[in-house]
């Protein structure tokens, strides 16, 4: 999955809450949370960084090796694709 191309839905609501980051899918009702790396790539996403963009601050932010986050990563945002939080281009 390129990352590079990861686009939010138009249809998700994100709100900070305790710590966590919620998301609220509007289309379907459902609720969501994100962990602290989950909770950064939406941030950094939502701010107009791409993904690429994201994980290369991201690398700088998290001790974490590039091989770690970059299957972290990619498990999350096949996990948010899966859920029609985001789609891929």
């Amino acid at each position: 999955m390129p990352l590079e191309n990861l686009q939010l839905s138009d249809d998700v609501v994100a709100r900070e809450l305790s710590g966590e980051l919620m998301l609220l899918d509007l289309a379907s009702g459902k609720y969501f949370g994100l962990n602290a790396v989950g909770a950064r790539l939406w941030q950094l996403l939502e701010e107009g960084q791409n993904t690429a963009q994201a994980r290369e601050i991201m690398l700088d932010e998290f001790d974490v090796t590039p091989e770690r986050l970059d299957g972290d990563l990619a498990d999350l945002i096949g996990q948010l694709v899966d859920a029609g939080l985001a789609k891929v281009d």
